[in-house]
């Protein structure tokens, strides 16, 4: 039988990637005490990475497709370090980052893609604090990349 939050997913019509594995010398989450640090989840879906450039390349409803894209690999990462997703208490924070151009100032409409995903997911429990950066270039050239801290039991 599924997990309470595993069932939302499905009702949702969500699927969870496979975990993506780090791509240099980090570990994908550490645990310490009652919080679950994720490290940054870059924008990728089955077709590979989702590159561009806010203001640019992309338009904001691009980019909150590619925010929630990283939700969705920040809970699969979740699922892995605790097995669980029912062990989540909280969503504490999300610190996102938008590849965008100079004049590019929607940052927070982009990083709403993740927010609003951990909201449906989590109810209550998935409204949480949150950054949201613009950066001039991001690892592999994608449009996002949004790290999350979660409070577990």
């Amino acid at each position: 039988m599924p997990s309470l939050i595993e069932a939302r997913l499905i009702e949702l019509g969500l699927t969870l990637p496979a975990a993506p594995a780090p791509a240099a010398n980090y570990v994908p989450y550490v645990r310490t005490g009652s919080q679950l640090f994720v490290s940054g989840q870059i924008s990728a879906n089955d077709e590979g990475l989702i590159k561009g450039r806010l203001g640019e390349t992309l338009e904001v409803a691009a980019g909150a497709t590619a925010a929630r894209h990283c939700g969705l690999a920040l809970i699969a990462q979740a699922k892995v370090a605790l097995g669980d997703l029912d062990r989540i208490k909280r969503v504490v924070k999300l610190v996102g980052f938008v590849n965008s151009s100079p004049e590019f100032s929607d940052q927070p409409e982009v990083i709403n893609g993740c927010s609003d995903l951990m909201v449906e997911v989590f109810g209550e429990r998935g409204r949480h604090a949150r950054s949201a950066v613009g950066v001039t270039v991001l690892p592999r050239g994608v449009a996002v990349e949004i790290e999350a801290i979660f409070e577990v039991e």
